[in-house]
């Protein structure tokens, strides 16, 4: 990302929820905030996200991650979990929204310092405030830690915690992820969901032509991906960590789960979303 602008994924994402809400009617992930948070130029952003099968796509995929991790930071706040920790956070409004704020969830916001003050004043913009129950932490996390980021915004890592980090592990290195997945599993009761892409070989060609271009323009844009995982690496490097209790949910499993589709096998090779949780005993 390029210094003092705004991540531009973060636009995109952002996008893509809002036209889920505006063409879709938020049948997959209702998000009532997803347009304000875009501001004025919500109509044209829409716009250039629409109009062919790869945005459509796109589109399925972005509010099916969020309903996931949504869901599953429910049934966390359920048995207890009181933490909720969003990196790389974008424009995401689920500390906004907030619906466990009455059980005392707490949730902290990591994003690029850049991003972050970007993100503040569209909130202001659009005339939102964020409540007692939103924390921000401005972190780079290919430079700063982590963990000293977060307990210095408050952050108690002896108290189980989840963590969403939606739509940002294909822009960091393998060391960058490793370091963050390290640092969750340390959290005790940790469990995070996250998304990532597949290797470009998993793809038939046709489908590789279109990934490549698309790595190309997220390139172009100055934010490359960087990373990509098989899905039997991630579940042994997930599963080393002692986060064993893992879903992971592909291009199949959500047309199943959101769209009502039935279930014909396998799906073909692209992105997944993933939860892990930490085991009884670790692992």
């Amino acid at each position: 990302m390029e210094e003092r602008k705004p991540s531009q994924t973060a636009v995109a994402a952002a996008g893509y929820r809002a036209a889920h809400q505006v063409l879709d009617g938020g049948r997959i992930f209702s998000d009532p905030l997803a347009c304000a948070v875009l501001g004025p130029e919500a109509d044209t952003i829409i716009g250039a996200l629409t109009g062919d099968a790869a945005h459509t796509r796109a589109r399925v995929f972005m509010a099916a991650r969020s309903r996931f991790a949504e869901d599953s930071l429910a049934v966390a706040v359920a048995r207890g979990v009181r933490q909720a920790v969003v990196l790389g956070a974008g424009l995401d409004t689920s500390g906004l929204r907030n619906p466990h704020a009455d059980q005392g969830l707490r949730t902290f916001e990591v994003d690029h310092p850049a991003t972050q003050a970007w993100k503040l004043k569209r909130i202001a913009d659009a005339g939102l405030s964020a409540p007692a129950s939103l924390i921000f932490a401005a972190i780079d996390l290919e430079r700063e830690d982590l963990g000293h980021g977060l307990l210095a915004a408050g952050f108690d890592p002896h108290q189980p915690a989840f963590f969403l980090w939606l739509g940002v592990v294909p822009y960091l290195r393998p060391a960058a992820i490793s370091a963050t997945l390290r640092y969750i599993a340390g959290v005790p009761g940790a469990e995070v969901v996250f998304d990532y892409s597949e290797p470009l070989e998993n793809y038939p060609p046709d489908r590789r032509a279109e990934m490549v271009a698309l790595g190309s323009h997220a390139a172009q844009a100055g934010e490359p991906w960087l990373s990509h995982f098989d899905p039997a690496d991630i579940a042994r490097e997930l599963k080393g960590l002692g986060l064993g209790d893992q879903e992971d949910l592909d291009v199949a499993g959500i047309a199943v789960r959101y769209l009502g589709v039935p279930a014909v096998g396998p799906a073909a090779p692209g992105p997944h979303v993933m939860r892990a949780r930490r085991g009884e005993g670790g692992r």
